[in-house]
């Protein structure tokens, strides 16, 4: 099955992406738009959301009719810091998803020049630009490391990277900050898909060139509410909340976080829950014959030499996974959410490689 071709036909090694990428992760009614007659739920394993949701109280509909208080923003953000390790609420900036906090970042920090280690996530290239920063997207640590050496400088680091799962150790981390600050530059951590893993720099707060980012949707399955976190010295941290304005975060959003993050026995739990199935959605891809990269918990990618072959034939399965157009060769697997949806994933693998189909 290795020969699985376009829906027009035309093989893809003619290097034709004739299907539109979507920007990001889902979108998979705009995805499967193209395979007609593909198999229905829909399977989205596009994003690095947890498939395990917390059970949400809802705030009452009556919430709705008023706006936030000033208190129940500060009560999240007093929940959030214990959360995520670090010393007071006057550290913690809440946001509509992480997402809306990437975009505030040019304005906090008035940087002249950005680095970024990638291959990661485009959205932080793009915040950059968009204000007119010049972004520089580099491959090596030491290319970083280089860049933090220069004053008015922003050098931003996913860890886990995404899509790669690339973690880098605290230590290392912890020095990249500090030669920051010996020049006036600065550190973004995007800890976005850090909350299953036990590696964060979150507890070097208060640190004069550190910023850390937290999200809320993809830990707890929730990325409808959109909230995210910025963390970062007390002075930074207020400053943000004076450029973001009044009402940053809804009702839902605050009710969710409030819930959710004092909620650590779950927390545990999902953690085990995701554990388990990384290491069976690893189990099926290395039975396919892909070789799996990255440490991330809720995502793994793969590299195969023709990547959007494989996504074109799992699309046919109703299946929508990553691909990228920068990186041909590799593709992005997030967890099914299910039984019915592991077993189209196995038998879609098993059909691929050659293999019997899984009953």
């Amino acid at each position: 099955m290795h020969g699985q071709v376009p829906p027009n036909g035309l093989s893809s090694g003619q290097g034709v992406q004739l299907i539109p990428l979507p920007l990001h992760g889902g979108q998979v009614r705009a995805v499967m738009q193209y395979f007609a007659g593909a198999p229905e739920p829909f399977i989205d394993l596009s994003t690095g959301v947890s498939p395990f949701a917390y059970p949400l109280v809802w705030p009452p509909l009556a919430k709705l009719h008023c706006l936030p208080e000033e208190g129940e923003e500060w009560a999240l953000q007093q929940v959030a810091a214990t959360a995520y390790g670090v010393h007071g609420p006057e550290m913690v900036v809440s946001g509509a998803g992480s997402q809306s906090l990437i975009a505030l970042l040019p304005r906090l920090l008035g940087v002249q020049n950005a680095c970024v280690l990638g291959p990661t996530y485009s959205g932080h290239q793009q915040a950059w630009q968009s204000y007119g920063v010049p972004c520089a997207v580099v491959e090596h640590l030491w290319q970083v490391q280089q860049a933090a050496r220069q004053a008015g400088t922003v050098c931003v680091i996913c860890n886990p990277n995404n899509p790669d799962g690339r973690l880098l150790d605290v230590q290392t981390l912890a020095a990249l900050a500090q030669q920051c600050a010996q020049v006036g530059s600065w550190l973004v951590v995007d800890e976005a898909f850090a909350d299953f893993g036990n590696q964060s720099v979150a507890s070097l707060l208060p640190h004069p060139a550190l910023v850390v980012l937290r999200s809320f949707g993809k830990t707890y399955g929730l990325p409808g509410v959109r909230l995210g976190f910025l963390l970062a010295t007390p002075e930074l941290a207020h400053h943000a909340r004076t450029l973001q304005g009044s009402w940053p975060v809804g009702a839902v959003a605050l009710a969710a976080g409030q819930q959710a993050l004092v909620d650590t026995q779950w927390l545990r739990q999902a953690g085990q829950q995701a554990r388990t199935a990384h290491h069976r959605l690893v189990d099926a891809l290395q039975k396919a014959g892909f070789e799996c990269r990255g440490q991330s918990t809720l995502f793994t990618l793969v590299t195969v030499a023709d990547a959007y072959a494989l996504w074109v034939h799992l699309c046919r399965h109703g299946i929508v996974t990553r691909r990228f157009a920068e990186q041909p060769h590799w593709l992005r697997f997030g967890l099914p959410a299910s039984e019915s949806a592991w077993h189209r994933l196995e038998r879609a693998l098993a059909a691929w490689s050659g293999g019997e189909p899984v009953a």
